[in-house]
């Protein structure tokens, strides 16, 4: 028997869903009709789902709330919505800054408003990260911590750096295809850790998951110090920017290079923060 909960809705966080699932979807609707870019394609599609995946994840949230069928899924639902906020709020900070940077101008019209309302869509998901931490008892769950928080970031970060790829620039180099496979591998992997959180398969390993986690961050850590290294050597070495270079792939090899040290800062803290998780506040709690 369905059960509808009309209460879903008028909550602060129903109504907030509410509202970005309009206006994710204008920002979509303004940016098609303006139709596809010559330059930058590669950045419009990625803004254009970043909206679209918004959209329809968070109206499948509602619907799921309003049915009350949340409760018969099997997976972390607390887990899933907190860590779905906040990638929403990550990619909408993201393609708020991507989109008129790179196809805003003084005439376009729809173009400026998909950008400004694309900033809404970015305030309504950072509100409701802040509802979700306003709430007693609703931060729990792993992803709701600093390490599930980073690993969210990760994998953020990742799809970033892969947006700005070009297979025609990093052929060119075996240390390149080395830099895009540590990037493919650690990204795999971190999603993989949120993708058996959320499904709350843990419990199946045989080994101690937390400290499998730590093996993979330190590994992650050495095979990004490397990337930070080789990717600027071969990128940028007798390549210096064309004097025509305006948003051009030069600019994509720069923003690979930024997120790569983003990156390894991230999984650094990742790692330290395991650590000190598991090897010490774990021994004091058991002693």
């Amino acid at each position: 028997m369905l059960h509808v909960d009309f209460r879903t809705l008028i909550l602060p966080v129903g109504i907030v869903r509410m509202l970005e699932v309009v206006l994710t979807c204008i920002c979509f609707a303004l940016t098609a009709s303006a139709g596809v870019p010559n330059n930058g394609q590669s950045h419009w599609a990625w803004c254009m789902f970043c909206w679209c995946f918004c959209c329809f994840t968070t109206l499948l949230i509602l619907v799921l709330e309003f049915t009350n069928l949340h409760t018969k899924v099997l997976i972390s639902w607390e887990d899933f919505t907190m860590a779905f906020a906040m990638l929403s709020t990550l990619m909408m900070f993201t393609i708020s800054i991507v989109y008129p940077t790179f196809f805003a101008c003084s005439s376009c019209s729809k173009q400026i408003g998909a950008s400004t309302v694309s900033w809404l869509c970015f305030g309504l998901y950072a509100a409701e990260v802040w509802l979700f931490y306003k709430k007693p008892g609703e931060t729990s769950g792993f992803l709701t911590t600093v390490p599930g928080l980073l690993k969210i970031l990760e994998t953020f970060v990742s799809c970033i750096i892969f947006m700005s790829l070009s297979p025609g620039e990093y052929n060119r180099f075996p240390g390149m295809k080395w830099c895009v496979a540590v990037y493919s591998i650690c990204f795999i992997f971190s999603l993989l850790i949120i993708l058996l959180t959320i499904a709350k398969l843990l419990h199946v390993f045989p080994f101690s998951f937390d400290k499998a986690v730590i093996t993979f961050n330190i590994l992650a850590v050495a095979m990004y110090a490397t990337a930070v290294v080789i990717w600027p050597l071969y990128a940028f070495d007798k390549n210096p920017r064309p004097n025509a270079c305006n948003h051009c792939s030069w600019d994509d090899l720069v923003v690979v290079a930024f997120m790569t040290v983003i990156n390894l800062l991230v999984y650094i803290g990742d790692m330290a923060y395991s650590v000190k998780i598991v090897f010490f506040t774990h021994h004091e709690q058991s002693g």
